[in-house]
Formats: structure tokens, C-alpha cells, sequence
């Protein structure tokens, strides 16, 4: 696995450009490829001062020479063979560890018998381990064993008898390669199992903003659609119906498909009866659609995008200074108090009054929103999301959660809803800051 194999996501989709996260690369397995590089290299000075300074003591110094320039020009040539997967290739590998082998089996030939006995190191020395390692971390375990056997092999025929000393190195090596090209494959397996929950998480973010834009305009359009024709009477009765059914194909689509809406149905048969705070609705009234704000780049003031909501049913109290919070993120927090006056329009009642308070804290912004309605019945907000209604889990909490902020529904039967918008300074869609939408009936 290379580099370019495992993506990670850093920040959010861009809000309303329909864009992608970006996506960036990175491999914990790289830093592999350089140690061993790294270790190739301090080997193989190594080795060559070794070769050098033994050089009087060979039978056939030349012999030696010989092998070491032609480990010298190899290097040379190959060193930044082993920096990456695509470099080192399957020939490459196969080239050092035939010089490797090659090299030992010539000890015997170049050295003198004594020596050999008396436990003199092989030509290549400790740089023999580095083929080994390539193996490893190129194929795994598997490649590693093979490597290491063919070493191994090499080292008892050179020293022509099962000395402990031998063995040890042999064990050694063998079982060091395998551990390691075994470690190698868990990282992989790792990485591919990371890579997958990233693009899920990405997946899921980018579908929850496109359930929430479809929330705030097509789904309000195709309510309102079977409302009105309902209350018609005739060829529009016959329109919302159909309005109707693809409301609940585009919830149903827009949740994932993990639950199949539920159609209850109201006492006046006109729209599906469901609990104050589920965003199923039209805007309120005088609207014609969700106030969405010209972007804006910079800090916005948050009464600015508020104040519109303001009419003969709606009252907004601000502070005298200005609440300003990132552009993105106070478009995010006017969308969700829009969702939360929807649906106090839709369930409590176009009589109902709805109170707007903005408060500017030290560390965060908090926007109170309150009606006089009948209130939520207690778990109705749970059965609602069930059913695919998106307005509580998408249009508000879901808003609030990739701000790092908070949602609260505090409510009691009969004595209206209070839903508190709280978002941290400084908070952006797709943040680091993260907060969990909290909901108490």
C-alpha cells in the first residue's frame, strides 16, 4: 500500500457550494521505506570499512575488493529504490538478495578457513539484512520467511557446520523479518479499514447537508402542496396526494432508507399528524420560502440574519452591540432558528406567538427561541426522527453539531416549547471543535 492508497479528510464540505471534503493522503508505512533506506545506507558504511580494514587477512583480497565495488556501484545506483512501494520493485528485491546470497557464498571463497571458523563476518555483513527487510515490508510475513530461508541457507553453507553462533544469527534474522513483515500487513489491513470509515464519515456528512438543504426547500414545498390541496377540495386534492407520496420517497431517501416513514394521519386528514419540533412544514407566515442570506465572507452579525424573522407573530429581542460569529457559521445558526419558527407555525398553530432572544455569552452565542404552543409530548422527538422527519435531526441538530454547538428542547404539555441554539465563538462547519446535540423534554 502506498501513499496515495489511504485517503483522510480534513474540514467539512464547503456549505452551499455543493462541493466535496477535501481530501488529502498519508501512509503510516512510509516512514518504513525511509528507515529502511536509512538502514541500507549506515549498513553499508559499515560493511565497507569492515571489508576494508580485514582487507590484509583474506586469502584473496581481491576477491573481496571486487564484491565490494560492485556493492559500492550498486548502491550508487539503487539507494533511492527502497524510499517507496512503486520504487522498490519485486526485480529490485530479487537483485539485492541474489548480491546478498552471492556475497556470502563468496566469503568462503575470498577468506581463509580460520577466520571463517573463528566467526568472521560474511562480505556483506549486517547489510544482508536489508534485503531481508524490503522483503518484509514489500510483501509481508510471507515474502519476509522466504527471504530470510534463502539467507539462512547461504550462512550454513558458508560456515559448513551447525555452530550455535550460526544458528543464532539465523533464528534471529528469521524471526525478526517475520515479525516485521507481519506488522507490516496488520498496518495495512489498518489503514484500508481507516480509509473506509473516513469515506463514510464523508459520505454521511455530505448526505446529512444535502437532507438538510432538500428539508429547508423541497420537502416544505410538497407539505405545503398536500395541505393546500387537501383543503381545496377536487384536482388539488388529487395534487397533494401525489405531493404526498413523494414527500414520504424523499424522506425516506434523504434518511438513508434505514427506517421506512410512517404516515399517521391527522384529524382533519389535510397533513401527517406529527410532533411540535419535526420541521415538516412550510415557512412561517408572510414567507414564501427560508430566509437564506446573500453569502458573506468574514464575521457576520447574527442580528443581521435574525431580524427578518420578526413580524406580527414573531417578537426578536438582540443585545445593543454586535454577536458576530464566522460568515458559515451564523448562516448555519439563522437556518436552524428558521427551522425551529417553521415549526412552530406548522404545529402550534398559525396563532401562536414565537419569541426570538439572541444573547451574547463570553465563549459562545446562544439563540432561545419559545412559543406558546401546546408543547412536545414526551419522546414524540424520537418517534419523529423514526419516521424520517428531518426537521429536529437535520435542520437544527445536525446544524448545531458540525458547529460544536448544542440543541436543547425544553418542553412541557400544554405550556409551549423552548429550544436553545447554543454555538461556540469561532466555530465553522466542519470544524475542530465538535459538541454533541443534547435533547431534554
Amino acid at each position: 500500500m502506498t501513499e496515495a492508497d489511504i485517503p483522510t479528510v480534513r474540514g467539512g464540505a464547503a456549505r452551499g457550494s455543493g462541493r466535496r471534503p477535501k481530501v488529502v493522503r498519508m501512509s503510516v508505512e512510509l516512514p518504513l521505506w525511509r528507515a529502511l533506506t536509512g538502514y541500507r545506507i549506515l549498513t553499508f558504511c559499515y560493511t565497507f570499512a569492515l571489508v576494508a580494514f580485514s582487507y590484509p587477512h583474506y586469502a584473496h583480497p581481491l576477491g573481496a575488493a571486487a564484491y565490494m565495488g560492485t556493492l559500492t556501484v550498486w548502491m550508487a545506483l539503487t539507494w533511492r529504490r527502497t524510499t517507496s512501494a512503486e520504487r522498490c520493485t519485486r526485480r529490485f528485491l530479487v537483485i539485492d538478495l541474489t548480491l546478498v546470497v552471492g556475497g556470502i557464498l563468496l566469503t568462503s571463497l575470498v577468506d581463509t578457513h580460520a577466520r571463517i571458523m573463528g566467526g568472521s563476518p560474511t562480505l556483506p555483513s549486517i547489510w544482508a539484512a536489508s534485503a531481508v527487510l524490503g522483503f518484509a515490508i514489500k510483501g509481508g510475513w510471507r515474502w519476509a520467511a522466504a527471504a530470510s530461508s534463502a539467507v539462512a541457507v547461504a550462512n550454513l553453507i558458508e560456515r559448513q557446520e551447525l555452530a550455535r553462533g550460526t544458528i543464532h544469527n539465523v533464528v534471529l534474522v528469521w524471526v525478526a523479518s517475520v515479525a516485521i513483515g507481519y506488522v507490516v500487513e496488520v498496518a495495512r489491513a489498518s489503514e484500508r479499514t481507516l480509509a473506509r470509515a473516513l469515506q463514510i464519515e464523508a459520505a454521511t456528512r455530505e448526505r446529512e447537508r444535502l437532507a438538510r438543504d432538500i428539508h429547508d426547500s423541497v420537502l416544505q414545498v410538497l407539505a405545503m402542496v398536500q395541505r393546500r390541496g387537501a383543503a381545496i377540495g377536487g384536482e388539488a386534492a388529487e395534487l397533494g396526494r401525489m405531493a404526498g407520496e413523494q414527500e414520504v420517497a424523499l424522506r425516506t431517501l434523504v434518511s438513508g432508507g434505514l427506517v421506512g416513514p410512517q404516515r399517521v394521519a391527522a384529524p382533519d386528514g389535510a397533513a401527517d399528524a406529527v410532533a411540535p419540533a419535526t420541521g415538516a412544514g412550510p415557512p412561517p407566515t408572510g414567507r414564501t420560502g427560508p430566509v437564506r442570506p446573500a453569502p458573506v465572507t468574514g464575521p457576520c452579525d447574527i442580528r443581521a440574519l435574525l431580524a427578518p424573522y420578526a413580524g406580527a407573530g414573531v417578537t426578536f429581542s438582540e443585545p445593543g452591540a454586535p454577536v458576530e460569529l464566522p460568515a458559515a457559521a451564523a448562516a448555519e445558526l439563522a437556518a436552524a432558528v428558521g427551522a425551529a419558527l417553521d415549526n412552530v407555525r406548522v404545529h402550534a398553530g398559525a396563532a401562536a406567538r414565537a419569541w426570538i432572544l439572541v444573547e451574547d455569552e463570553p465563549d459562545a452565542v446562544l439563540v432561545t427561541v419559545r412559543d406558546d404552543g401546546p408543547g412536545i409530548a414526551e419522546g414524540r422527538l424520537a418517534d419523529a426522527e423514526r419516521e424520517g422527519r428531518l426537521g429536529v435531526a437535520l435542520s437544527i441538530r445536525g446544524r448545531l453539531r458540525e458547529l460544536g454547538g448544542s440543541a436543547d428542547w425544553i418542553s412541557v404539555p400544554g405550556q409551549g416549547t423552548e429550544v436553545e441554539l447554543k454555538v461556540p465563538k469561532g466555530a465553522a462547519p466542519g470544524g475542530t471543535r465538535r459538541g454533541r446535540a443534547r435533547e431534554r423534554e
